[in-house]
């Protein structure tokens, strides 16, 4: 009787350079290739701009399947569920899976791995998420860091460039059990939208091509064209500078190794550091989490939860609609509907509108953001938006009030990006400022400086 394995995908939706597939195919005679769907109600779980995208890159995962010999089986959750019965249904003694760092990708392999150890049934997991692991890295007294600067330095000496797995030559997929699979999701992942069908990014399609092709086409282009000039262009809005893989990376469609390797071949590792730094960066989050899980909802410096924030509907609704008054934040608003994606630059501009000149939660933003951004990621969003409240990692709040109009002066000089989103801006139709930055800033630095002060981290 052939051994069967089950490559269970989760954020690692490719073929190439992905470890837990490759030990699925080198250690049975047949792969089964299964993706559970997530409960989208769940905590934190990504909104409707992710899962269309979550859609187009099964489906582009699939037909990559079908070309190598296999095919990709769609279960609907729980996991802790579906998986064992999975493997009792194919026989499989291996199910293989890539580590997924979140609170609640920790949670679920641990659940998992406990109800396949009950059976029998082993669970090996590969690390490909993240270039260093969240523990990897200490300070000098044995403590998660909480500045990025020296954790940088750590970062960038516990990783070392090497060569990601190649797609493998075939897969061969296991048939079908006599019996059928348990629950075989016969639709769209996201048949049960959470928030209103207009969250979603209208103009995906024309924007972005999901999955892992799409990924190493955007990584070949910005390498070959970009990278050199990444320091000098990443923050002008209008220019197309950045990498824009922050979609694919969030869902493994391509790895955070390739995306170096393909940067490295391409240019000189002191040419190419400004663009890897991201790359750290984006991995402190995971580090920051990783130590202090509660921090996607509540504010990583204790003193925080004494805030006076505002309770702002119009203003937060000027805001999520694009109409605030101040262009730049409008634009990348605008953006974000149509998109689903937003420049970093004006996403840290819009950000510090929403929680300093209006006073509005970070766990606002941080939630808007979420049910629209196709490139979602459960460390990373939250983590900027403590960062620009001043309530996280590394965060200096009386110097980040960013003013929009100083913002929109120095990295849009001649209003490009801004023209694109919002047309109308000059005209009667575009409507007066919300509030007065000056005053705003005022009363954001004076309800800083009244918080009432308590242990820092």
């Amino acid at each position: 009787m052939p051994r069967t394995a089950i490559a269970w995908f989760r954020r690692d939706l490719r073929l190439a350079d992905n470890p837990a597939l490759t030990h699925a195919v080198t250690h049975a005679d047949t792969v089964a290739s299964v993706y559970v769907a997530a409960d989208p109600a769940a905590p934190f779980a990504p909104g409707n701009g992710s899962r269309a995208w979550l859609e187009r890159s099964l489906s582009a995962l699939r037909a990559s399947l079908e070309e190598c010999g296999a095919d990709l089986v769609r279960l609907n959750g729980p996991s802790l569920g579906t998986l064992p019965a999975l493997a009792a249904a194919y026989g499989a003694r291996l199910v293989t899976c890539t580590r997924d760092w979140s609170p609640a990708g920790m949670a679920e392999e641990t659940a998992v791995r406990d109800a396949l150890s009950a059976a029998g049934i082993e669970l090996f997991v590969a690390e490909s998420q993240l270039l260093v692991e969240p523990d990897r890295v200490r300070t000098g007294a044995g403590t998660p860091y909480s500045v990025f600067t020296p954790y940088s330095r750590a970062w960038a000496a516990a990783w070392g460039p090497s060569t990601p797995l190649p797609t493998p030559a075939r897969i061969p997929g296991a048939a079908i059990p006599r019996g059928g699979v348990p629950d075989t999701a016969p639709g769209s992942v996201a048949d049960a939208p959470t928030i209103t069908a207009s969250a979603f990014p209208s103009d995906l399609d024309a924007w972005w091509t999901p999955g892992e092709l799409g990924a190493q086409q955007r990584l070949a282009a910005f390498s070959a064209t970009c990278v050199r000039d990444y320091d000098r262009d990443r923050d002008r809005p209008a220019v197309s500078a950045t990498s824009e893989l922050s979609a694919h990376l969030a869902f493994g469609e391509v790895s955070p190794r390739q995306v170096v390797a393909a940067v490295l071949a391409k240019s000189e590792e002191s040419e190419a550091w400004a663009f890897i730094r991201q790359l750290a960066w984006r991995e402190f989050s995971y580090h920051v989490l990783h130590a202090h899980p509660a921090t996607q909802s509540e504010p990583l410096r204790p003193q925080y939860a004494a805030f006076p924030w505002r309770d702002d509907e119009d203003g937060t609704q000027a805001w999520l609609d694009g109409r605030t008054g101040f262009p730049l934040v409008d634009a990348g608003m605008r953006q974000l509907a149509k998109s689903g994606w937003v420049h970093n630059r004006v996403r840290l501009v819009a950000a510090s509108f929403l929680v300093k000149d209006l006073l509005v939660p970070w766990q606002t933003g941080e939630v808007a953001f979420r049910e629209r951004l196709v490139d979602y990621d459960p460390a990373a969003n939250a983590f900027n938006w403590q960062w620009v409240a001043g309530s996280g990692a590394d965060a200096a709040p009386y110097f980040r009030v960013f003013n929009p109009t100083t913002q929109a002066r120095r990295f849009d000089p001649l209003g490009e990006y801004v023209r694109r989103w919002v047309p109308e801006y000059g005209t009667p139709e575009y409507p007066a400022p919300v509030v007065d930055h000056a005053e705003a800033r005022t009363r954001a630095l004076a309800a800083l400086s009244a918080m009432s002060s308590g242990p820092t981290i």
